[in-house]
């Protein structure tokens, strides 16, 4: 029997036709079961030795991939507090989509609770998703595959940029001027619903609380020349913006054009506080920059 590889092992979710999607391009995938324990042991136990049992059980789902091309679908399903139906599965046929009902099949509902879109320069864009389980897993269900087409292209990092404005009113038409990476994360925060009605021990999450953040790091000085009449945010005003501890309005959009400073579609925009500010000198190397944006209410989803 041959060892089975990680491309066997897949990641599907139920689309709106009741069938199984795969997470397409995907490049890793981690399923982790966790039992919550009590220790039995007691005074009349000789020993040491402690005796774990069992008291709740919950699962989560890691997805890593390199189609971001549904930004905005994901964006907006974590913002809705989406549940999602997954399954894993050994996995055949040329595209390794089809599920094959293995012993190992699993079954069950999650939430959305923590996703990661990265767009670095000269880079392939990534995402990164994390499920939360509520409630049990099945077994027996057996998924429908729907295969998807799988294309070869991919978005690299410098035609995805941040759109940083001075206040908190007009929209903003300052590029982040030398960047280097740009990453954009949400994550949901779930509380444990189960009560003494529950009839397992599966754990039953409910979501309380979203929160999102923005991460980017630049060249303190380019050497670059700029022909673009874009105008660009730099350290100098970026620190200001920082001394003003008040929001301000960003954009994240596709770019295109001279010096990669046309704005193109709007991938999502809102409000954010710069909360940190690092400033990077390190001898005989480029000094750099990293801001950490923290957002304020909620950001909206382009159509």
């Amino acid at each position: 029997m041959a060892t089975l590889k990680g491309q066997n092992i897949r990641i599907l979710i139920m689309d709106g036709n009741d069938a199984f999607r795969v997470v397409g391009k995907s490049t890793n995938c981690t399923v982790t079961l966790t039992g919550n324990t009590d220790d039995a042991s007691t005074k009349d136990d000789v020993g040491l030795s402690s005796k774990p049992e069992i008291t709740s059980k919950s699962w989560s789902v890691q997805v890593e991939s390199l189609d971001v091309t549904d930004t905005a679908a994901v964006l907006n399903a974590i913002k809705n507090l989406t549940p999602f139906t997954l399954v894993w599965d050994e996995v055949s046929t040329t595209d390794n989509q089809t599920p094959q009902l293995t012993l190992m099949k699993r079954v069950g509902t999650a939430f959305l609770n923590d996703v990661t879109f990265s767009w670095n320069d000269r880079e392939n864009s990534t995402k990164q998703l994390q499920f939360a389980g509520t409630g049990p897993l099945d077994h027996d269900t057996q998924p429908t595959a729907e295969v998807i087409v799988v294309d070869g292209a991919y978005t690299k990092g410098q035609f995805v940029r941040l759109f940083l404005g001075s206040d908190n009113t007009a929209v903003p038409a300052k590029i982040v001027a030398a960047a280097k990476s740009l990453s954009l994360h949400v994550s949901m925060t779930l509380e444990d619903a189960t009560t003494k009605d529950t009839e397992d021990n599966w754990q039953v999450q409910e979501p309380t609380a979203l929160s999102f953040d923005i991460s980017s790091s630049a060249l303190v000085k380019s050497g670059e020349t700029i022909t673009s009449t874009v105008e660009g945010q730099d350290f100098a005003s970026i620190e200001e913006i920082y001394e003003e501890s008040v929001p301000v309005r960003f954009q994240i959009a596709n770019v295109f054009g001279i010096n990669n400073r046309t704005k193109g579609a709007i991938i999502c925009s809102g409000s954010v506080v710069i909360t940190q500010l690092t400033l990077n000198a390190p001898n005989r190397q480029n000094a750099t920059y990293d801001a950490q944006l923290t957002g304020y209410g909620i950001y909206t989803v382009a159509a």
